[in-house]
């Protein structure tokens, strides 16, 4: 069984980027006998991906109908936001109490990496490693109930979140939001920490706002 899901498991990942690089746009129908032949898997396998990215909220199987990739509104986005400023603010507190001289110095070379795709103008590059940062607080942190409730809800938004990603100008917003977190729990200030979280978490909020008008 655990074969089959390392099996499976890339065709669920294949979909899910395709979601997010808006290839798949929200209410598309998703056929499996389509899917299957684009991603080269079986329709077994197709069927299983689509009810893993349904658990995550990414797709929604209508009766009758088949899946489609579920529209995630405005407000579902900014409520999701809200939420992960109350779950990643407690992370960033314990992650800033636990973390080792290890993880400090891999925190800080995550941070010197984002400093050096902002400035060579790498926004997918900046992205993997914004992903990657919000990732590493949730492990050092420890809560492990957190992180899955906190990667459920990333995934639901992660499209808001792509899209505001290639807003121009915008990395250059949260470059320095994220240095203060990773600066904060370098210092052991767990305050700091969360301090900096909701303040990134806000400036998110903001963002998604602006960008909903624009």
């Amino acid at each position: 069984m655990a074969e089959r899901a390392e099996v499976e498991k890339p065709v669920a990942d294949a979909i899910r980027d395709a979601i997010i690089r808006g290839e798949f746009v929200p209410n598309q129908r998703l056929v499996e006998a389509d899917l299957s032949e684009q991603f080269a898997a079986s329709r077994a396998g197709v069927r299983t991906a689509l009810l893993e990215l349904a658990n995550e909220g990414l797709v929604e199987r209508v009766q009758n109908r088949g899946a489609r990739v579920r529209a995630v509104s405005l407000e579902e986005a900014i409520e999701i936001s809200e939420v992960r400023m109350v779950v990643e603010s407690l992370c960033a507190e314990k992650a800033a109490e636990r973390v080792t001289d290890e993880e400090i110095a891999e925190l800080k070379a995550l941070g010197k990496a984002m400093r050096k795709a902002v400035a060579s103008g790498d926004v997918m590059g900046y992205s993997g490693l914004n992903q990657e940062l919000h990732r590493r607080v949730r492990e050092i942190s420890g809560q492990h109930t957190a992180g899955q409730v906190l990667e459920r809800l990333r995934a639901q938004s992660v499209r808001h979140q792509f899209r505001l990603a290639m807003r121009p100008g915008r990395p250059s917003v949260s470059l320095p939001e994220h240095l203060a977190i990773i600066e904060a729990i370098c210092a052991h200030d767990p305050a700091a920490a969360a301090a900096a979280i909701r303040r990134h978490l806000s400036s998110v909020i903001d963002a998604l706002r602006e960008a909903d008008q624009a």
